[in-house]
């Protein structure tokens, strides 16, 4: 297969000079300007791809090489089978992620789906290999980064390669999350796969994910819509943004970010309008209890009858000439086989499991997101989403120059309605409940409804799920539709699109809570108006909900323990903020982690009439005092442990290598009401972040244009012998924001280097 994409290669180069008497396939200009972002113009969509995978390649080859290898299923071939990857955001060996995408990737269904989409898609997918594949040629084998240099892994790639990181992609955040379970389905007594540890998202205690404040003109000092977006993504691997400017003068002109594979901006801003996503509540998929025919484990009824499962066995090539390892796994008219004993989903002699994802060969995206960077309204994105259906799992918060504001809660869904999913309950799905929905599988009246009209058969209606409008603020942090404004709160749909009136995450609560204060006029700024400057410094500010609900109780409570007088002094002067100069914010995040499983720790309970504000009021007697000393004790026993100081600064914990260099990172763990989420992991001498707050920014416009503050947290590339492998890790360290350059004139201004004229 590999000979045949070189071949094919060449052969595009030998006939390259006849192309060229005609004017060249693929043609685009990029100027860089300050921190490395690229300006890429070009005449057509084929162009916009040519350029964007080639700059894209310059900054990230080696870690968007790997990638190319994963989806095709061949990392064990070069990594080593028993090594690991991270499939959406866990871990699983390289034998499983290759058994899952072999047996998940249907390219010749991938392949006629595409055909399908409009010419411009499929430009922009050529011209993105196209222009990955040009980068290759400039590079020669000598001129690959260090990191990737000589490896088989890194070659030319085709248009397959690309449908399929564009369908991992689309199931990043829906089914990904079960493909240790899909890999560890096998018939009663057949050979199973070693057991992968497979969990589901429990959005009512989601700690990571992001945040999307829109800002209309009733509430902004311009009158014109002010936005905020901090999508919190992974720091490492093809899940992080990279930014990007592209013009096909007359006909698109958009800025923003896109993932690696991504060929066109999918978060971002034009002219009139700016849009930002957070990872949604619905759920993208649902699982199917199978009753099991007792003549055959790989038959299941269906309304009476006996139908067999389709089985496909693949080979996953090993290292160093061993033979394929072979598997075999099964589906249902649902869709796959899934096992995961853990969350009760075996595969017995009586019954099993299967899984349909409604993003399972979505390829509308594409035509979402190009619509969305020509819209100049939020009512021309509301049309974007609600046509295509093709935003796969993530909220649309947006504002136009115009000043009004939308959230649109509108993804391919599952049509499944309310009562449906109440007459097709199986007593297993009372279990799964808030996680997944679980339907009878015994019934082919509990399939997914067809609603005529809508872009893909079984998809959820647009006019069935959430859509806001208003000129005052909207507002996301991955909790549910039903509190995106606190004063109206939304009617209650289908379970489908997540849970309606339950106790939202301490996140959603402190953003709301700030966005009060700063109508309110009480949150130390000036005024009660938005504008850019305060949408900043609210998104910047790093305070603690759950500090301020808990700190002043506790110090009452330690004041006479004479063995915690350190600990509790430490708390004191704590300024309750996770700022890289806070001194004493390790010490509480990390008794906070500790009591969070006490039971009746608020002695005001939720309330559904007051979601913002509850519960409140710590009880810190009796049984629970106990606990708290306890908890404060053994954090600063940790700290001692770590060697970390019980008031260290936070920005000397938590903080980013790039290089030699060490540079302190603000923000904290969203479970304690911290906005700015750094999710870390331990390393010696303190903690460093995974995933949290990526690309950070703050759009408003002008009579001339758009007015955008951003920061990518991370940088711009992953090659270290780059100079934007760690420049605006730097900026973010230090709360500066960049100002992104969108005019003519502006890119000129700021341009670090001489246009780059490529064509082919």
């Amino acid at each position: 297969m590999r000979k045949l994409a070189l071949i094919a290669l060449l052969l595009t180069g030998a006939s390259s000079s006849a192309a060229l008497a005609k004017g060249p396939s693929y043609s685009a200009a990029i100027v860089r300007t300050s921190y490395g972002i690229p300006h890429i113009t070009a005449s057509n969509w084929r162009g916009i791809g040519y350029g964007v995978g080639y700059a894209y390649a310059q900054d990230n080859l080696c870690m968007l090489a790997e990638e190319f290898a994963t989806v095709a299923g061949e990392r064990s071939l070069h990594f080593g089978p028993k090594e690991t990857a991270v499939l959406g955001f866990e871990k699983i060996d390289n034998l499983s992620s290759d058994t899952f995408f072999r047996s998940a990737m249907d390219l010749p269904k991938l392949r006629r789906g595409i055909a399908t989409q409009g010419v411009q898609e499929r430009q922009v997918i050529a011209g993105y290999v196209a222009g990955y594949n040009r980068l290759l040629r400039e590079l020669g084998p000598a001129g690959v980064p260090a990191e990737c240099r000589g490896k088989a892994w890194v070659h030319p790639i085709t248009t397959d390669d690309m449908l399929r990181l564009t369908e991992k992609q689309v199931l990043l955040a829906s089914s990904l999350a079960l493909a240790g379970a899909v890999v560890n389905a096998a018939p009663p007594g057949a050979t199973q796969a070693a057991d992968q540890t497979v969990t589901l998202p429990d959005q009512e205690k989601i700690g990571i994910g992001s945040n999307g404040w829109a800002f209309g003109g009733d509430v902004t000092e311009s009158g014109r819509g002010v936005l905020i977006g901090n999508p919190h993504f992974p720091w490492n691997g093809p899940a992080r943004f990279w930014e990007m400017h592209l013009t096909i003068p007359g006909v698109y002109d958009v800025m923003g970010v896109g993932i690696a594979g991504t060929p066109i901006v999918s978060l971002g801003f034009n002219k009139d309008i700016g849009w930002t996503h957070t990872v949604t509540a619905a759920q993208h998929f649902t699982l199917f209890e199978l009753a099991v025919d007792p003549a055959d484990p790989t038959s299941y009824i269906v309304d009476g009858k006996s139908e067999k499962m389709t089985a496909k066995t693949i080979n996953i090539p090993m290292p160093g000439g061993a033979a394929p390892v072979t598997r075999t796994l099964y589906s249902s008219r649902f869709g796959p086989m899934v096992a995961a004993p853990a969350l009760l989903l075996s595969w017995s002699k009586t019954k099993a499991f299967s899984m349909r994802d409604a993003n399972a060969g979505n390829q509308r995206g594409l035509a979402a997101w190009i619509a969305i960077g020509k819209a100049k309204s939020v009512a021309d994105i509301k049309a974007a989403v609600s046509t295509t259906l093709g935003i796969p799992w993530v909220n649309t918060i947006a504002v136009d120059r115009m000043g009004n504001a939308l959230h649109a809660d509108v993804t391919a869904v599952p049509n499944v309605s309310a009562a449906k999913a109440k007459e097709c309950a199986t007593p297993a799905s009372a279990l799964l409940a808030g996680r997944v929905v679980l339907l009878d599988g015994k019934r082919s009246a509990c399939d997914w409804d067809n609603t005529p009209g809508t872009a893909a058969p079984r998809l959820l209606p647009a006019g069935d799920q959430a859509v806001w409008e208003r000129r005052d603020y909207l507002a996301n942090s991955n909790d549910s539709y039903w509190l995106s404004n606190a004063s109206a709160p939304y009617q209650q749909l289908s379970p489908i699109l997540g849970t309606w009136g339950t106790m939202r995450t301490p996140r959603t609560r402190s953003g709301l809570t700030e966005i009060a204060r700063r109508l309110a006029g009480t949150d130390g700024l000036a005024g009660t108006k938005i504008d850019l400057p305060r949408a900043e410094a609210m998104a910047f500010a790093n305070k603690s909900l759950v500090a301020e609900l808990v700190v002043d109780k506790l110090l009452v409570l330690c004041a006479d323990k004479a063995e915690l007088a350190a600990a509790c002094d430490a708390l004191g002067k704590w300024d309750r903020r996770y700022d890289v100069d806070s001194r004493g914010a390790y010490l509480f995040a990390t008794f906070a982690a500790s009591i969070r499983a006490i039971p009746n720790l608020w002695a005001t309970k939720f309330d559904v009439s007051d979601p913002v504000n509850t519960p409140r009021d710590l009880i810190t007697d009796g049984d629970n005092g106990t606990k708290m000393i306890a908890a404060l004790a053994k954090a600063a026993a940790t700290l001692a442990s770590e060697g970390i100081a019980l008031d260290a600064r936070w920005g000397d914990v938590q903080f980013a290598k790039r290089g030699d260099q060490r540079i302190a990172i603000h923000g904290a763990d969203g479970a304690l009401g911290v906005l700015n989420v750094q999710m870390a992991q331990k390393v010696p001498t303190g903690i460093t972040p995974v995933h949290g707050s990526s690309y950070v920014q703050a759009v408003t416009f002008d009579e001339a244009g758009p007015v955008v503050d951003a920061v990518l947290s991370y940088s711009q590339s992953t090659n270290p012998a780059s100079p934007h492998f760690g420049d605006q890790t730097l900026l973010y360290s230090a709360k500066r924001w960049v100002r992104l350059p969108f005019s003519k004139a502006q890119i000129a201004a700021d341009a670090i280097s001489a246009p780059v004229q490529i064509s082919e």
